[in-house]
């Protein structure tokens, strides 16, 4: 119940928008948790698990569920524009070092400086994307070293 308690009020904050400190880091790890701990329930109770799949409402339960589940995965008609964060990633990432830098409250140079110390071939006039290359990982790499502080 503890689990359930800390997954449901974590996850209503973050629905709400009202989620601070590490609700969401402590809503997405808890959740593995809980799924552990429903596992182990399962596991330790598989006889009354199995009896479940022999019952009518249980399984229409079931069934709604995973239709449920499957529609959660179909993108909604109409308009396609990506999140405004994820718009302003991607603007930063294709920006030119020398913008970049001054949106991370640094100059070009140090900027430069920095990317090259941490592996990438830098150059002021390249952006991050052209520098990082395709890989999420290394964007967000590069992302990360020009706003340290």
């Amino acid at each position: 119940m503890g689990s359930f308690a800390l997954i449901a009020v974590t996850g209503i904050l973050m629905f709400f928008h009202l989620d601070s400190g590490l609700n969401k880091l402590a809503h997405e790890w808890l959740g593995w948790g809980l799924v552990a701990a429903v596992g182990l329930h399962a596991a330790a109770n598989l006889g009354m698990f199995k009896r479940y799949f022999h019952q009518r409402a249980a399984l229409a339960v079931m069934g709604a569920c995973l239709l449920l589940l499957a529609a959660s995965f179909v993108s909604p008609p109409g308009d396609k524009a990506k999140p405004s964060h994820i718009l302003a990633v991607q603007a930063l990432l294709d920006a030119p070092v020398t913008v970049a830098a001054q949106v991370a409250g640094t100059d070009a140079e140090d900027a430069v400086a920095r990317l090259r110390a941490a592996g990438f071939n830098a150059r002021a006039e390249l952006s991050l994307r052209q520098m990082a290359g395709a890989g999420r990982d290394e964007q967000m790499k590069a992302l990360g070293v020009l706003f340290k502080k």
